[in-house]
């Protein structure tokens, strides 16, 4: 099973929800953190890492020697990655998608691929703990390949928890996509809702199984309750505005390591999202 864990803003918790429940359940479960612009599992889990790979993208290289400055390539490219100026060709590899259209409709054969670095992959563990995380290379605005390239790490064998980017947009589509189960983490605060209303679209449109936890639920007012009621959304834990919490959270420490009672209550989560995915 593949569970991805997500939020329509940052900081409500996600990365707390996400490494908590993969250590309560311990053996048999990896952690993939696909939130590859700013990572920080690693922080909370420290694992051994054990191997680190560079991911490619490929972007078009123009042979001017075979070029008959035709402009097809630079008319079937929608992301302006190529622009033809007399006989001079330029390539604008950061705004590259690599669909490869270029290489399709060129008469001549002159255009070929290299590689754009987007990143690196590493891997390790924490105990049985399997743990793989992104990090986008910095200035590269591409991170759906590299989120692609970290999924690809799912073991069919094991439980998959996914810590997804926050938002709605396509990096949070490529870590969602596919998944049995999207537990989404929130705020009882205005702004916690209506990013929580965005993020429920979103999952609707996929057609996945969701649930909700609201974090620091003792704050704020009852209205993300109320929503969740009206959606049918149902609310799988609540995690309280607790100083002890917030202490252990800035060590980088586990709620489940320092406050053992909490590991039964993301155990029962994860029965909970058990039943709701079948």
């Amino acid at each position: 099973m593949i569970i991805s864990i997500a939020s329509g803003k940052g900081g409500t918790g996600k990365t707390t929800v996400a490494t908590n429940m993969a250590v309560s359940i311990g053996s048999d479960v990896q952690l993939l953190d696909c939130d590859v612009e700013a990572p920080n599992a690693h922080l909370f889990l420290n694992p051994v890492i054990e191997e680190e790979k560079s991911v490619f993208t490929p972007v078009p290289e123009i042979d001017e020697e075979k070029c008959t400055f035709c402009k097809k390539c630079a008319e079937i490219c929608r992301f302006k990655a190529i622009a033809v100026i007399g006989e001079i060709v330029l390539t604008f590899p950061e705004l590259c998608h690599s669909c490869g259209g270029c290489m399709e409709v060129c008469p001549e054969n002159a255009v070929t691929e290299i590689g754009r670095n987007l990143g690196v992959i590493e891997t390790g563990h924490k105990n049985n703990l399997h743990f793989v995380h992104g990090r986008l290379r910095i200035g590269e605005a591409m991170s759906p390949p590299l989120i692609r390239e970290v999924r690809s790490y799912t073991r069919p064998d094991q439980l998959t928890i996914i810590d997804a980017p926050p938002g709605t947009s396509c990096p949070v589509i490529a870590a969602m996509k596919g998944t049995d189960f999207v537990l989404m983490v929130t705020e009882p605060t205005p702004f916690g809702l209506h990013d929580l209303k965005l993020a429920v679209e979103a999952v609707k449109l996929l057609g996945i199984p969701r649930g909700l936890v609201i974090n620091r639920s003792d704050i704020g007012d009852n209205r993300v309750k109320e929503y969740a009621e009206k959606e049918n959304l149902p609310i799988l834990m609540e995690i309280p505005f607790d100083r002890k919490i917030a202490e252990a959270y800035s060590r980088g420490e586990l709620i489940v390591e320092e406050m053992p009672g909490w590991k039964e209550k993301f155990l029962k989560l994860y029965d909970n999202i058990k039943e709701m995915a079948v």
